[in-house]
C-alpha cells in the first residue's frame, strides 16, 4: 500500500467526513463583561493585581476610560451597556425625578426593577432578540423587564454575596451544557467602590479590595480554562469612574443661599440637581449662581455640551457641579447624619474632564489584538465592541465603532 503525504491525507479525510461533522457550525463565542466598582485609571498600576496586568498584556488596555457625566455608578454602567449617553437613556443620576411618575427612583428601592425608567437597549436585550443565551448578574438595569425582555437566568442584586459566590455564580452559568449555556455574561464587583468611599482612593483598605477583586478575577479566569471554554472567551473588564479624595470640611450648604421651602432638592453630593417648589428657575437660579466660588451653577440648558446632559426632563432645571473634592449638603442633613457615620473619605459624580474621575478599560480574547495601550477613550463606545465580539448587530446607539474596532483582529 503507498502511503499518503500528510498534505494529501488531510484533504482526503476532509473530503471523506460526513456532512454532519462538515456542517457543524463554529462554537458561538462567549463574552464576560465584569464591573470593578470605583476603579480608578491607575490603580492597575498602583496596587498588587498580578491578573489583571497579564490580563491587559494578552490583549488591549485603555490609559484610561473616561465616564459619561455624571459620574455615578447607575448612569455609566447603563451606558457601558447601552452605548447611550445618560440623557438618551434616561438613567441620569443615581437618584432622580421624572415629571409624569408619582415615585422618585433610588437605586436601592423598587423603581429600580420598573422598565418605565430604563431607555435604550442594553446588551443582554440585543443579545436575546437575536437568539442568544445572555446572563447579566448584578448589573444596573438587569432586573427590569427591558422592551419587555428579560434575560436568560439574571439573579436579584444582593450585595451580601461575596466576591467567591459571585465567581461561583458566573461559572455556574458557564458550566451549563451547550445547549443552555449563556454566551454573555456580566460580573459586577463593588468593594473597592465602598473602600474608597469609606477610606479613601490612597487608603490600605483600598489596596487591600482591589487585591481582593483581582484573585476574584483570577478565579473567573481560571474556571473559564477548567471548563475548557478560553479558546472562545472573551474577558473585559471595566469601571464605571474613578473616585477622589473628600473631607468634611469641604461642605458646600444649599440653604445658606436659598430657602429649602422654595426648592426641591432631588440630588446632592457631588452633583447638585434641584427644582423650584413655588416660583420660578430664574429665581432660583439667580440666588444660586455665583454665590460659592466652589459651586458652578446651571440652567439645565446651559449645561456645556461636552456634558451631552441637556435633553431630558429628569435633568433637574437648576444642575449645579461643584469643584472636585467638595460636597454639595445642607444644614439639616448634616444634622441628621447619623453619630456613628463614618467620616467623609472619597466620592466621585465630579466633572468627567478630571482624571480622578476616569475608570480601567481591560480587554483580551480571541478576537482581540494583543499588546494595546489605548488612548482614553469614553465609555460611550464600548457597547459597539462587545456587540462585535459577539456577533450581534447593535442597536442604535451614540458610540462610533470605529474608536473601538482596531481593538479587533
Amino acid at each position: 500500500m503507498s502511503r499518503l503525504w500528510p498534505p494529501l491525507a488531510l484533504a482526503c479525510a476532509l473530503v471523506g467526513a460526513s456532512p454532519a461533522a462538515q456542517r457543524r457550525p463554529a462554537p458561538e463565542p462567549i463574552l464576560i463583561l465584569i464591573s470593578f466598582d470605583g476603579w480608578r485609571w491607575d490603580y492597575i498600576d498602583r496596587v498588587p493585581a498580578p491578573n489583571l496586568r497579564a490580563l491587559a498584556s494578552r490583549g488591549v488596555r485603555a490609559k484610561e476610560l473616561i465616564p459619561s457625566f455624571p459620574s455615578f455608578t447607575f448612569p455609566n454602567h447603563y451606558t457601558i451597556v447601552t452605548g447611550l449617553y445618560p440623557q438618551h437613556h434616561g438613567i441620569v443620576a443615581n437618584t432622580m425625578a421624572d415629571p409624569g411618575f408619582p415615585e422618585r427612583f433610588t437605586m436601592s428601592s423598587g423603581t429600580a426593577k420598573d422598565p418605565r425608567w430604563w431607555g435604550g437597549e442594553p446588551i443582554w436585550v440585543t443579545a436575546s432578540l437575536q437568539g442568544r443565551r445572555a446572563a447579566p448578574m448584578f448589573w444596573p438595569g438587569s432586573e427590569a423587564p427591558i422592551r419587555g425582555v428579560r434575560p436568560t437566568y439574571w439573579v436579584p442584586f444582593d450585595d451580601k454575596v461575596t466576591n467567591a459566590g459571585r465567581v461561583a455564580q458566573s461559572l455556574g452559568w458557564l458550566a451549563l451544557p451547550e445547549s443552555q449555556r449563556p454566551a454573555f455574561l456580566t460580573v459586577y464587583f463593588s468593594e473597592v467602590d465602598h473602600a474608597g468611599h469609606d477610606y479613601g482612593p490612597e487608603s490600605a483598605e483600598l489596596r487591600t479590595a482591589a487585591t481582593h477583586l483581582d484573585e476574584a478575577l483570577g478565579g473567573i479566569i481560571e474556571g473559564v480554562k477548567r471548563l475548557g471554554l478560553d479558546d472562545r472567551t472573551t474577558v473585559v473588564v471595566v469601571s464605571d469612574h474613578g473616585m477622589t479624595p473628600v473631607a468634611d470640611d469641604r461642605l458646600i450648604f444649599i440653604d445658606d443661599y436659598v430657602d429649602l421651602r422654595l426648592v426641591d432638592v432631588v440630588e446632592s453630593g457631588a452633583l447638585l440637581q434641584a427644582a423650584p417648589r413655588t416660583g420660578t428657575v430664574d429665581a432660583i437660579y439667580r440666588l444660586l449662581h455665583g454665590k460659592n466660588p466652589h459651586l458652578a451653577i446651571y440652567k439645565r440648558e446651559q449645561l456645556p455640551a461636552r456634558f451631552h446632559y441637556r435633553n431630558n426632563p429628569r435633568i433637574q432645571p437648576i444642575v449645579g457641579v461643584p469643584d472636585e473634592g467638595w460636597t454639595v449638603t445642607t444644614h439639616e442633613a448634616e444634622a441628621n447624619r447619623k453619630p456613628d457615620a463614618k467620616p467623609r473619605r472619597g466620592a466621585h459624580g465630579y466633572d468627567t474632564r478630571l482624571r480622578s474621575m476616569h475608570g480601567l478599560f481591560v480587554a483580551a480574547g480571541p478576537p482581540i489584538r494583543r499588546g494595546i495601550i489605548a488612548a482614553p477613550f469614553e465609555n460611550v463606545h464600548i457597547y459597539d465592541l462587545l456587540c462585535a465580539v459577539l456577533k450581534l448587530t447593535p442597536a442604535a446607539n451614540d458610540g462610533d465603532p470605529a474608536v473601538t474596532r482596531r481593538f479587533l483582529r
